[in-house]
């Protein structure tokens, strides 16, 4: 489940950073998106090391992806263990991803919408930093609204990289290995591929 907002005037911001790590994904495994109205999301299934995978964008807005995806775990009958939860985190700096395998929603009101529908914080969440430059609300909000600068462009695609693989990870070799290999902070130097 990749969070984030619907609509061309939101696909680069920061806040939808859900949204490009499985867009990346999908790219990778060739799936292809499809709009599946009764769940209020895009799909895009494929099989990935032998496994059924289903990459989910709720549309729904931030603040409501718990609709969404309570209604596809549910019809799908996702157990928990198998969900994985992308999204970004103005707590973090850019360049740091965190994966766990449960927590708070850390006053993200995406990861709040799905605790609520789910009534549970027991699922997998992968944090993408995207830095934060104020404190006040609105400035927070304007923030994780806009787009990366160009000296944080070159940095943001190494993190996209980064926790595209850390999914794949989690995915193939289970949490454990993937949080070992992957959280923490990209180098701001080029990291070897």
């Amino acid at each position: 489940m990749g969070l984030g907002n619907p609509g061309a005037e939101y696909a680069q911001t920061r806040h939808n950073a859900g949204f490009q790590v499985v867009e990346r994904l999908a790219r990778r495994w060739q799936a292809a998106w499809s709009w599946e109205k009764g769940f209020k999301s895009r799909l895009a299934r494929t099989e990935v090391a032998g496994r059924r995978v289903m990459l989910c964008e709720p549309q729904t807005y931030m603040n409501l992806s718990g609709e969404a995806v309570a209604t596809v775990a549910d019809y799908f009958q996702v157990p928990l263990p198998q969900m994985l939860v992308v999204v970004d985190d103005a707590d973090l700096p850019v360049g740091e991803l965190r994966l766990r395998g449960s927590g708070s929603d850390g006053g993200h009101h995406g990861l709040e919408s799905i605790e609520q529908r789910l009534a549970t914080r027991a699922y997998a969440r992968l944090r993408l930093g995207i830095g934060r430059s104020a404190t006040d609300e609105r400035a927070i909000i304007d923030y994780v609204l806009s787009r990366f600068t160009e000296a944080e462009a070159e940095l943001w695609e190494r993190v996209l990289a980064r926790a595209a693989e850390q999914a794949e990870c989690w995915l193939t070799a289970g949490i454990e290995l993937a949080m070992t290999r992957f959280n923490g902070v990209i180098n701001t130097t080029k990291e070897q591929q």
